[in-house]
This record gives C-alpha cells, sequence and structure tokens, in this order.
C-alpha cells in the first residue's frame, strides 16, 4: 500500500514537473516573450491578428524580461529582441494592426497619445490605424515593441513577425528592400558642404502624402502667400519681401520631423517652397523625399535676377515704355524687378531660377582664347571678314561690356541670359560691323586707318547694346591675320621702305661725317684761327685807326685847303692888280710877262741855263742874265 502511495506520489511530482517547469520562462534583458494562446472558445476577428481578450492566437500582452510563467499546453511563448535603433540610423514603424486607413491615406495618423508605439493596448483603443506610422524612432532606441504589432524596419534588420499570408509562403527573408527602401533612406539625412567641391547645399522637399496642390500651383507654401499680400499692402519694400520669402515656415513641423503637424498646418503634397538648410534630420523616407542641391552663391561683382514661377499673380511694373517683357514685385511670378546681390541664399531652384548677371566690366575674346574670368566668350571665334579685293582677314577682337546692377533685370528680361546676350546680340552686332566696314575699304586702307576702325566700332556696338541697357566701355583690335599674298606684297613693300630709309640714314651718317671732320679741322685750326681773328682785330683796328686818320687829315685838307684858297685868292687878286700896276709900269703886257717869268724861274731850284753871260741883245737882256745869276746863288745857299 505504501508503495502504490509512493508511486503515485512520484507520478503525481513527475505530472507536476512536467505540467509546471516548461510554464517557466526566463526572459533576457534585451527579450521580450511573445505568448500565442493555443485554443479558446473566443477567436479573432478576420482583420486581427492578435487577440486583446484571450482569443486564441497571438497575445497584446508581452512578457518582459525575467522569469516568466505561462502554462506550456495552453500557451506558446517566443522570444524577439527588442528594437534598437544604431546611432545614425532611424526606425520606420508599420502598424499591422488597428483601424483601417481612411481612402486614399498612405500613412497612418498619429496622436501623441501613442508615443513609440510600445502600448499596443493603448495604440489600439486610441484609434491608431494600420499602415506607415508618420513619426519614426530616432538613433539610439532601444523599445520592447509588440512583434506582432508593429514592424520595424532598419538599415540593418527588420524587427518583427509580417502576417502578410503572401509573405509568409514565400517564406522571404525581410529587408529593407523588401519594403521598397534602399539602405542610404534610412539614416540620418545630413545637409553638410559637398566634399566634392566644397559648396554650401540645402535640401528640395517633397512630400508624399497630403492635399493636393491649389490649382495652377507648382509648390507648396504652408498658407500660400497670404503673407506676402499684407506685407505690400502695409508698403513693405521689395527687400523685406524677400527676406519673407527666403526664409521658410519650418519651424511649424520641425523641418518635417513632425508629419503630423505639417499635415495639420496645411501641407500639402508635391515639391515644397521651403527648403532644409544645414542640419541633420530624421525624416519619414515613405513620406519624404529630399534632393540636395547647390546653395545660391552671389559674389562679389554680380547680380541674381530672379525668374519666379510660383507666387501671386503676375503684375507688370516695367512701365509702358519697356517692351522687352515684364517685371513685377517679389512675391509675384515673374522676373523680379529687385535683384539679388552679394551672399548665399537657400532658394528653392525649382520655385525661382537664378540667372547670374557679372556687374563688373566683362572682357570678350573674339579669339582662340576665353577669358579665364568667365566662359561667356567660349563659343567666341575670330572675325572672318573681305576686303574690297577680295583679302580674306581673321581679326582678334576684344570687347569691353558692363551691366549695372539696377538694369540686369531689364536686360535678362530682354536677352533671357547672358550666354544669349553675347552669343546672339553682340556676336551679330560685332561680327556684321566688321564685316561690312572691311568690305566696303581696300585691305592696305584697313591697316592704315586701324585705329580709326576701332573707333567706328566702339561707336557702333556701344549704340547697338544700349538698346538692351548694356554699356560698352571700348573695344580693341587685339591682331590681324593677313592672307598670305598680301603679307608677301607687303612685306615686298616694306623691305623697300626699310632700303630706303637705310639709304637716307646712310647718305645722314655720311653728312654727320662730314660735319665731323669739319668740327675737327675746325678744332685743329683753333689757334691759328685764333690768332688770325686776333690778326684781323688788329687790322681792323688799324684801318678804324688810319680811316679815323684820314678823316682828321681830310677835315684838315678841307679846312687849309680852303683857307689857302681865300689866300690864293686874295695874293691872286693882289698879284692881279699888281700885274696891272706892272703892266702900266713897263708899258705893256710882253714886258710884264717876262718879269713874272723870270720871278718864277727865280723860285725854282732847277737851273734853266748854265752860268753863262748871256749876251746880245739890249740892256732889258743884260739885266734879266745878271739878275737870273743872282736867283741861282741865293738858291744854292738856301739849300
Amino acid at each position: 500500500m505504501l508503495l502504490t502511495m509512493f508511486g503515485v506520489s512520484i507520478f503525481a511530482l513527475i505530472v507536476a514537473a512536467i505540467l509546471v517547469l516548461p510554464s517557466f520562462v526566463s526572459v533576457a534583458p534585451t527579450e521580450v516573450g511573445l505568448v500565442t494562446r493555443r485554443f479558446s472558445r473566443k477567436k479573432l476577428s478576420e482583420d486581427n491578428p492578435i487577440a486583446f481578450q484571450n482569443e486564441a492566437g497571438y497575445q497584446a500582452d508581452l512578457l518582459m524580461p525575467g522569469l516568466r510563467w505561462r502554462f506550456w499546453l495552453l500557451y506558446a511563448v517566443e522570444k524577439h529582441p527588442w528594437v534598437q535603433i544604431p546611432a545614425g540610423q532611424i526606425g520606420v514603424v508599420i502598424a499591422q494592426v488597428g483601424a483601417a486607413l481612411p481612402t486614399g491615406a498612405k500613412s497612418a495618423a498619429y496622436k501623441a497619445e501613442f508615443d513609440q508605439f510600445s502600448d499596443l493596448r493603448g495604440f489600439v483603443a486610441k484609434g491608431g490605424q494600420k499602415g506607415v506610422q508618420r513619426p519614426v524612432l530616432a538613433p539610439g532606441t532601444t523599445l520592447p515593441i509588440h512583434p506582432i504589432g508593429f514592424l520595424v524596419i532598419t538599415k540593418n534588420r527588420v524587427y518583427g513577425v509580417p502576417v502578410s499570408p503572401d509573405l509568409h509562403r514565400r517564406g522571404v527573408h525581410l529587408t529593407p528592400e523588401t519594403f521598397g527602401l534602399q539602405d542610404a533612406d534610412l539614416d540620418v539625412l545630413r545637409i553638410d558642404r559637398n566634399a566634392g567641391d566644397q559648396r554650401d547645399m540645402i535640401g528640395i522637399v517633397t512630400a508624399l502624402e497630403g492635399d493636393p496642390l491649389a490649382s495652377g500651383d507648382i509648390a507648396s507654401r504652408l498658407n500660400g502667400y497670404a503673407d506676402v499680400e499684407q506685407m505690400e499692402r502695409d508698403g513693405s519694400t521689395d527687400s523685406e519681401v524677400i527676406e519673407r520669402l527666403l526664409g521658410n515656415k519650418n519651424q511649424t513641423h520641425n523641418n518635417y520631423q513632425n508629419f503630423q503637424a505639417f499635415l495639420d498646418n496645411g501641407g500639402r503634397i508635391g515639391l515644397q517652397h521651403d527648403p532644409l538648410p544645414y542640419g541633420a534630420y530624421i525624416l519619414n523616407p515613405f513620406l519624404v523625399k529630399v534632393e540636395k542641391v547647390p546653395m545660391l552663391v552671389v559674389e562679389q561683382g554680380q547680380v541674381a535676377v530672379i525668374k519666379a514661377y510660383v507666387g501671386l499673380t503676375p503684375r507688370d511694373t516695367s512701365g509702358p515704355e519697356f517692351k522687352f517683357g515684364s517685371l513685377v514685385h517679389p512675391g509675384h511670378r515673374g522676373i523680379w524687378q529687385e535683384p539679388l546681390r552679394t551672399g548665399k541664399y537657400p532658394i528653392n531652384p525649382y520655385c525661382y531660377k537664378a540667372e547670374i548677371v557679372p556687374t563688373a566690366i566683362l572682357t570678350l575674346n573674339w579669339a582662340d582664347r576665353i577669358s579665364t574670368a568667365h566662359n561667356l566668350d567660349a563659343k567666341l571665334e575670330q572675325i572672318v571678314a573681305k576686303s574690297s579685293e577680295g583679302f580674306v582677314f581673321r581679326i582678334d577682337l576684344q570687347v569691353q561690356i558692363h551691366v549695372p546692377d539696377t538694369n540686369a533685370p531689364r536686360v535678362i528680361s530682354t536677352v533671357g541670359t547672358m550666354p544669349n546676350l553675347v552669343n546672339e546680340v553682340l556676336q551679330a552686332a560685332v561680327g556684321n560691323h566688321f564685316r561690312d566696314t572691311l568690305q566696303s575699304m581696300p585691305a592696305v586702307r584697313f591697316i592704315e586707318t586701324r585705329q580709326a576702325v576701332q573707333v567706328q566700332a566702339l561707336e557702333h556696338i556701344r549704340y547697338e547694346l544700349g538698346k538692351y541697357h548694356v554699356e560698352t566701355p571700348g573695344v580693341y583690335i587685339q591682331d590681324v591675320v593677313f592672307p598670305a599674298d598680301l603679307v608677301e606684297v607687303l612685306t615686298r613693300r616694306e623691305i623697300a621702305n626699310q632700303e630706303i630709309a637705310t639709304f637716307k640714314q646712310q647718305r645722314l651718317s655720311q653728312d654727320e661725317r662730314i660735319e665731323t671732320e669739319k668740327a675737327r679741322g675746325t678744332a685743329d685750326m683753333q689757334a691759328e684761327l685764333a690768332k688770325s681773328k686776333v690778326g684781323v682785330d688788329i687790322h681792323t683796328n688799324n684801318a678804324n685807326a688810319r680811316k679815323a686818320e684820314a678823316d682828321g687829315e681830310s677835315f684838315y685838307i678841307e679846312r687849309t685847303g680852303t683857307a689857302k684858297g681865300a689866300e690864293v685868292r686874295a695874293v691872286g687878286l693882289a698879284r692881279a692888280e699888281a700885274y696891272e700896276a706892272q703892266v702900266r709900269a713897263f708899258g705893256g703886257p710882253m714886258a710884264t710877262m717876262v718879269v713874272n717869268a723870270i720871278e718864277a724861274l727865280s723860285k725854282s731850284q732847277t737851273p734853266i741855263m748854265p752860268n753863262i753871260l748871256v749876251t746880245g741883245g739890249g740892256t732889258f737882256e743884260a739885266l734879266a742874265a745878271a739878275f737870273l745869276k743872282n736867283v741861282q746863288q741865293s738858291s744854292v745857299q738856301k739849300q
């Protein structure tokens, strides 16, 4: 009897051990226990895989870490890891329980009561919906999330058990690609400088859910442009309106990270007006797509003319005199009348196209080289023109242009882009002018009047570009490539001219040599020349002295002669009177003449006759002979 009772006890203990011990479950600290009820009188609804009221199937309550007990004949327990989101990654939550999504909805509405989806009963009881949940799990999150109630997709693995019969039948190993995601979609989105070219970047956002855009809109801006209209009524300046437009309203939905707030504040599906600036963002890849684009950078010496594709209805402000397009206030669709100046702007290039206009003086080359400061002359080539004789010229040309910043919107409204201005307008104006000019003149004349042609070209181009509100500081002919046959003719002509010049130079050299030799001879004769000059001076002085002496003597003789003449006259008169007296005394003129002759002979030193006695005749002759002798003797004595 005792043995029987002992055996029964042992059997009871064995049965109890078999029934009780397997019912104890040890759940690790980073695990949860998923409980499955094997059978029950209650049945689950067809669209609900989890039992909230002890129905057979997956139970809503999980076993937390520790030693837990569930009767193994009634319950089965599976261990699943806690959801852990690695650093730099996000977790996307998909609910497999809850209410069905509204028609057209792509994600489930979120309530703050749902917290981080670790309370399955609370999620369902408070109206949680099936499908993609709008919030995502941040990096570093660790949660005991129900593996049947939710799937959590991370970059490295998918947490949870899919209830889709299709996935079960195929035995698919779940990866992000299974749900249409790429690994990069599950990283934290970082927007910073582009590592390749070091450009500042922004994120252009496209929302994949929301109400449709208003008719005619291509991008969504929260509350539209009502704030811009109010600023215009208040008299705000264009610059103030631009600041408002280039700012953003991302603070209302935490930069699209709170997608529920985005929708609640009127966010619409499609392209978003406001971009994401620098930063790191945890965005739901099922609801938001981001494209990184460079930030608009306007350098010194530039302005950006904005072509707006979004905004209020266009209202032209250019005035009736402007015939090339229209200009509008910022905030309206069209070309803004106020350009953006030096700075960096987080502007959406799909909403606003920025046309960069250099406002510094640009040098454009019509040549084989291009400017290193810009690329606007990349399509410009040497100008090919013919002279009136048919010679073909190739001209290297430089043209300087300047667009004032205040005129930049008008220039863009007129020509569209700066390349259009250069390649269409300027190319035609410059090329046609030089072709027409050369066609009307001989080649040699063009060469000789190159400067005049350059001045004429400046005036013409300045006039043509002035129509487009562009200034032209200068036009410069850099080089002219002549045809070979003309070069040969000009070369021969130049050689001949150079030979003529050489001969003239040689002649000048010989002339200079003669002058040099003459100067050398002059230098060598300086002593004699000085002596001769002194002699000349002496002779001149002597001549002057003699002349003075002669002048004095002449004056003396003149005066003396005058006096002597008076004396002679007086003597003559006296003699005449004496003569008359002699005539009367001697009795006739003959006797008087003889007497006078004898007197004259007596005064002469030349003997007339020898000392011979004059004989014969009469008494008169004797007396005359005696008288002549006495006169002769007296003259000798005086000598």
